[in-house]
């Protein structure tokens, strides 16, 4: 498991408010989704870091404006994975500032 650059805080925190999916197959299981969300994202962070977090400073981003459609059958896990790098675009300065 690699460690922070020096530059980078060891710890942040993402709130997701709400997220809401429509128009996937009924067999999404939101757990799973979650699963795969969070251990895609750590991963991520793990390996590129988190550019916008290197001041220390508090932000707000809207990281998934912009998510281009994704196919209604994906599994849960692949959806939790997709989703997870578009929050890490967000959180690597490629997301919408609000």
């Amino acid at each position: 498991m690699s460690r922070p650059a020096p530059d980078q805080p060891e710890t942040f925190r993402v709130d997701i408010g709400e997220l809401v999916l429509t128009g996937f197959a009924r067999t999404i299981d939101p757990d799973r989704v979650t699963a795969a969300f969070e251990a895609e994202l750590g991963r991520l962070v793990r390996e590129r870091g988190v550019p916008l977090a290197a001041d220390g400073g508090a932000r707000a981003l809207d990281v998934l404006g912009g998510l281009p459609p994704l196919p209604a059958n994906l599994t849960s896990r692949r959806l939790g994975q997709e989703l997870a790098r578009a929050v890490h675009d967000g959180l690597a300065g490629r997301g919408q500032a609000r």
